[in-house]
């Protein structure tokens, strides 16, 4: 890639773009059509509060073109935090650049700097499978864990 790549923290400043990649990717990868007046009061209160989660940018020459939030579970089992990675989005004219891997190694360097960190995890569709392939490829495993949930509020 000969164009200039960054990583730096989201800021208020990202706040259209990222709710922008955000509706995106529902639409790609779950076919929903998000509230984007909810999904704005989410990304505003995740971006003024850091106990909410962390999200990081890729940009592209200074344009933003790719984003990671962090969210954090703590597990007794191991006395340490999992950092838990969701909403992956990479623009779509920037795909297959290594943004993504961009990302993760810098999530992953983090994580490093930090004795209470034990892993990384993350979910992800489990009929996306380019998604699969290029977390196995960054040295992800894939678990025997299945994801429940059940939803309290209705929207």
């Amino acid at each position: 890639m000969s164009a200039k790549v960054s990583v730096r923290d989201a800021t208020p400043a990202d706040l259209d773009v990222l709710v922008g990649f955000n509706l995106a990717m529902a639409r790609e990868t779950e076919s929903k059509e998000l509230d984007p007046a909810t999904l704005r009061a989410g990304m505003e209160a995740l971006l003024g509060d850091a106990s909410r989660g962390r999200t990081f940018v890729a940009l592209i020459d200074g344009d933003v073109a790719a984003t990671l939030m962090l969210t954090t579970e703590w597990s007794d089992w191991r006395n340490g935090w999992f950092w838990w990675i969701q909403n992956v989005y990479v623009r779509p004219a920037d795909r297959g650049r290594g943004l993504y891997r961009t990302l993760h190694e810098h999530v992953r360097m983090l994580a490093a700097e930090r004795s209470d960190v034990y892993g990384l995890r993350l979910y992800v569709e489990s009929e996306n499978r380019g998604a699969r392939a290029t977390y196995l490829a960054m040295g992800m495993e894939e678990t025997n864990y299945v994801l429940c949930e059940e939803m309290t509020r209705k929207r």
